[in-house]
């Protein structure tokens, strides 16, 4: 498992154990639960992709399968974050020599450290390596030495490491949405049971349009991403994921589908009229 803050290179390194994993013949395979800046998958999803020759390591795009979280930030979303990496932890673990978990870039607070706990209690890794500016990851350090066995190994980040800028990241994260609704777009009607979270009764289901969902095929396996659209009384999902679809989850994100800019919504509030 790699954890590091934003731009450390984790991603690069990951590359590097996957390629020589192939060079070795053994079987390999990543995981993206970086749910804002993904290299495997649409954002605010977990993505695996399996390894098994050397284009494969270099090109960490292809998802095999996805787990859906809902946001682009773990904010918030732990409990989501760590079942969907630890479903997809299961699924590979069987087949694969090595399995490299690549993390998010929050390694502070309450909230970073709470996430980098239960993700290595679920996901058992033998070994964590840390990627760092200076003495930044010593407290999660710290914590993931003291109640895990895992050999935990912290390196510096490559000093010529050039990372992007706040608009490159931006878009980035448009230009992978914008893959996830490439065409050919449906849309399909859509009734009231088919949510989770379940909609109370009552709802105005106006106040959907425009919310980011997964789509689900009823066995827990995320098909793809959808956006909500209400329009004259009617919900529909636009998605190009629709066959098989059995239900839909919903995120904590607006989206609009023309320039694949997003924005935060919090869920209890959109459900429940909180102020």
């Amino acid at each position: 498992m790699l954890v590091g803050a934003r731009d450390t290179g984790k991603t690069s390194f990951a590359r590097k154990l996957l390629a020589a994993a192939v060079a070795a013949g053994r079987t390999a395979a990543y995981i993206d639960a970086d749910v804002d800046q993904t290299v495997t998958g649409p954002p605010t999803c977990i993505g695996l992709h399996l390894v098994s020759t050397a284009a494969d390591a270099e090109d960490l795009s292809r998802a095999d399968a996805i787990q859906f979280v809902g946001s682009n930030s773990p904010e918030g979303m732990v409990l989501q974050q760590v079942v969907g990496t630890s479903m997809l932890v299961d699924t590979a673990r069987r087949d694969v020599d090595l399995l490299v978990i690549d993390t998010t870039s929050d390694i502070s607070g309450v909230a970073g450290q709470a996430l980098k706990y239960h993700k290595a209690l679920l996901c058992r890794p033998d070994v964590i390596v840390g990627l760092q500016r200076g003495a930044e990851l010593e407290p999660l350090v710290g914590m993931l030495r003291r109640f895990f066995s895992a050999d935990v190994e912290v390196a510096p980040v490559d000093p010529a490491l050039r990372p992007p800028t706040p608009e490159d990241r931006r878009a980035k994260r448009a230009e992978a949405f914008a893959e996830a609704f490439a065409e050919p777009l449906q849309r399909w009607r859509v009734r009231s049971t088919v949510f989770a979270p379940t909609l109370p009764a009552g709802l105005d289901l106006s106040s959907l349009h425009g919310v980011l969902v997964g789509v689900m095929d009823g066995t827990g396996r995320c098909l793809g991403l959808g956006a909500l659209e209400h329009d004259n009384g009617l919900l529909r999902v636009i998605t190009n994921a629709g066959e098989g679809m059995r239900g839909l989850r919903l995120g904590s994100l607006t989206i609009d589908l023309e320039t694949f800019n997003v924005h935060r919504v919090k869920l209890r509030d959109l459900m429940f009229g909180i102020g």
